[in-house]
């Protein structure tokens, strides 16, 4: 008998927290063991979330994490520091967790030889650049009235276009980009195609907070557009033509009262579902590029580098290094013979 779907209650838990507080956030547990997880479903039960699984997360205060020149010291160290005078960067993030403290350490390497470089030239325009992990950081960056820069990276492009749209109004806004937590639409469409070894109708939902994108979408897509209090289903059996479904980051879309339904929907239909992290893939997804903290973290440096040394700043952007989990039970279920080619699709970062 085929392996059919199965979703682990811990991992639901942390899908749908993620999906309610509307961020997309790296997971090195998960990512360093991805070759290894493929999750084997063992029966078509999705787990039904709980009253606590379905509770937003309450997003914490922010903390400013100040990175400036100090006397020699352990990377630890300078992270905590909040000396004056040196660097023109400041690292600002949402919470206190080891995973954000990983992520600035990394990203304090990276940066400090470019601000090394040409502090000089930073002093004399007295610009500073901010770099906002995570949605409760970008906040606290767009907030602040300044000649500055900001990058925001660990935040979805839903929750970076609605955040960005309402400090438009703000004197003196800081100018912005971002690199979008979520997998760009492009390298999905082309994993796709290696999993099934052709091109592949790929159908997509998008709503109100997340049509910007239908332009990122290639033409194989068959988009379906969902509102609010619309019939879920009724979408979902409308796309006739698709043979996966392509998941977006889409609070309205992809929350914890909708997700069972979806994963349970295309999976009667031998729909395969391209999540857009790990952690998706690990709860019944068919498989999703995805991006480590080192891979997030080296594009950051070359856009805070390229901005150092030329003055121009790079649009918002999807990441550009990544590499695949496959759900491998799932594609066994979806009737899919996967191939290495499809294992290995990635493209790795630099080394710094």
């Amino acid at each position: 008998m085929k392996p059919a779907l199965q979703i682990a209650p811990l991992l639901t838990l942390a899908l749908l927290i993620t999906l309610a507080a509307g961020q997309v956030q790296a997971n090195p547990a998960a990512h360093q063991a991805a070759p290894q997880a493929t999750a084997q479903p063992s029966n078509p039960a999705v787990a039904q979330p709980t009253p606590t699984q379905q509770a937003p997360a309450q997003a914490p205060a922010a903390v400013t994490t100040l990175i400036q020149d100090a006397p020699p010291a352990t990377p630890a160290t300078r992270i905590e520091r909040g000396d004056t005078q040196g660097f023109r960067f400041e690292i600002i993030t949402g919470d206190d967790s080891a995973v954000t403290h990983r992520i600035a350490e990394d990203l304090y390497k990276r940066l400090v030889p470019t601000f090394a470089a040409f502090r000089t030239e930073l002093a004399q325009k007295r610009r500073m650049m901010y770099i906002a992990i995570g949605p409760t950081a970008l906040r606290d960056a767009l907030s602040r009235r300044c000649d500055c820069v900001v990058i925001s990276a660990y935040t979805s492009s839903q929750v970076w276009r609605t955040v960005t749209s309402r400090s438009t109004a703000r004197p003196r806004r800081p100018v912005a980009t971002a690199i979008y937590a979520e997998p760009a639409p492009r390298d999905q469409m082309r994993l796709a195609a290696l999993l099934y070894g052709r091109p592949v109708r790929v159908g997509v939902l998008l709503g109100p907070d997340t049509a910007f994108l239908r332009p990122q979408l290639h033409d194989a897509a068959e988009v379906q557009m969902y509102s609010p209090g619309e019939d879920l289903n009724h979408t979902l059996n409308s796309m006739t033509r698709a043979e996966m479904l392509l998941a977006l980051p889409d609070s309205d879309i992809y929350n914890a009262e909708n997700v069972r339904n979806i994963l349970l929907s295309t999976y009667r239909r031998k729909q395969g579902v391209l999540g857009f992290s790990s952690d998706m893939v690990k709860v019944g997804a068919l498989a999703t590029t995805y991006s480590e903290i080192e891979d997030i973290n080296a594009q950051v440096a070359e856009i805070a580098a390229h901005f150092v040394a030329t003055g121009e700043l790079a649009e918002p952007q999807f990441p550009r290094y990544f590499r695949t989990i496959i759900n491998e039970g799932v594609a066994s279920s979806l009737d899919l013979r996967v191939t290495d080619a499809a294992r290995n699709f990635a493209r790795r970062a630099p080394a710094p």
